[in-house]
């Protein structure tokens, strides 16, 4: 599987989408393109970690068979851009995966935050802030844009491929060690916010180097 599932949201993230969510952030598309490549296998790889086990792996083709498989690209972008709902996404996934009512979450895309990276949403944000230049509001507002993304074109990829639980899983599984194996910002970046345990602080320092780099490509 590779890097099929992340090249298959970098290719429907036009150049017109990253200036449209560089103007969101308020910064240049380039620095939102490497932005971007960093978020989203961060992403891709804390719902893999989820989908490792059966029940996560179920509930999360719960949540994209039963309400993300309807939406096209194109509302999913309009919605997030706009601030709107784009149907209750969050909601929907919080229900699912039994991690309470997420109905006081300010969007969809930060409810499915929470319950993608659950106590590790700031060292997510923390970290991608730190590499990438946009500090941890930026960071925080990039992922809440790219979740209903990702979680859209999943819930395509799993109804094309007629993918049960595990495979959604495996699917996750093999991406998130693609990332892991090639290295560079995306990997360690990865790395540090899922695979490390603790509540504290982590010292991103040691990838800036790396994210200064990355952001030039």
């Amino acid at each position: 599987m590779s890097n099929d599932l992340l090249n298959s949201i970098l290719g429907a993230l036009g150049p017109k989408t990253v200036e449209q969510v560089a103007n969101q952030l308020g910064t240049d598309p380039q620095q939102t393109e490497g932005a971007i490549q960093a978020a989203l296998p961060l992403l891709l790889g804390a719902m893999g970690k989820n989908a490792s086990q059966p029940e996560g792996a179920q509930a999360l083709h719960s949540a994209l068979e039963n309400d993300h498989a309807g939406l096209d690209l194109g509302s999913v972008l309009g919605a997030v851009m706009g601030n709107g709902n784009a149907g209750g996404l969050g909601d929907i996934l919080g229900a699912v995966m039994g991690n309470g009512n997420s109905s006081s979450a300010p969007s969809d895309g930060e409810s499915i935050l929470r319950h993608v990276f659950g106590g590790q949403q700031q060292r997510a944000t923390q970290g991608l802030g730190q590499a990438t230049g946009l500090g941890g509001q930026g960071a925080n507002q990039l992922l809440a844009i790219l979740a209903p993304i990702v979680m859209q074109i999943l819930a395509q990829k799993t109804a094309q491929n007629n993918w049960s639980p595990a495979q959604l899983g495996n699917a996750l599984g093999q991406q998130k060690h693609a990332v892991a194996q090639q290295g560079g910002l995306a990997g360690s970046l990865m790395n540090a916010v899922l695979d490390k345990d603790g509540d504290g602080d982590v010292d991103f320092s040691d990838m800036l180097s790396l994210g200064a780099g990355f952001l030039k490509k």
